[in-house]
């Protein structure tokens, strides 16, 4: 129990670290701080739940390869700009400013979890 607590906040950390590394480059997203960054992070998590949530409902899967990928992608901007409306801390540019934070999110992420693979 306590290392999931603990693995939960790690996450957490990690998603905070990547939205303000995001917001910081100005890539279609801005956060005021690492505070709001911490907040974003919960709600991007809790809007993606409920989102894959009813599309499971729905018998929708991203599957995998490039379709997955694109879909994936969509779905994570659409987050990113629902979790806006929630959050005054945090701004999304558009649909556009949303998909190019989805990819700037994901490529830190990715980098990231490279550079801790290499040290763990």
């Amino acid at each position: 129990m306590m290392s999931a607590i603990i693995g939960f906040i790690i996450t957490l950390l990690i998603a905070a670290l990547v939205i303000w590394i995001v917001s910081k480059l100005g890539l279609g997203m801005e956060v005021d701080g690492f505070g709001s960054a911490i907040m974003a992070a919960l709600v991007i998590a809790l809007v993606t739940w409920i989102v894959m949530w009813i599309l499971g409902l729905l018998g929708i899967s991203f599957g995998t390869g490039w379709l997955g990928a694109i879909v994936a992608l969509i779905v994570s901007a659409v987050v990113l700009m629902i979790s806006d409306k929630f959050l005054s801390g945090m701004k999304v540019n558009g649909f556009v400013g949303a998909l190019i934070a989805a990819v700037a999110i994901g490529v830190v992420q990715w980098l990231l979890a490279w550079i801790i693979g290499i040290f763990v």
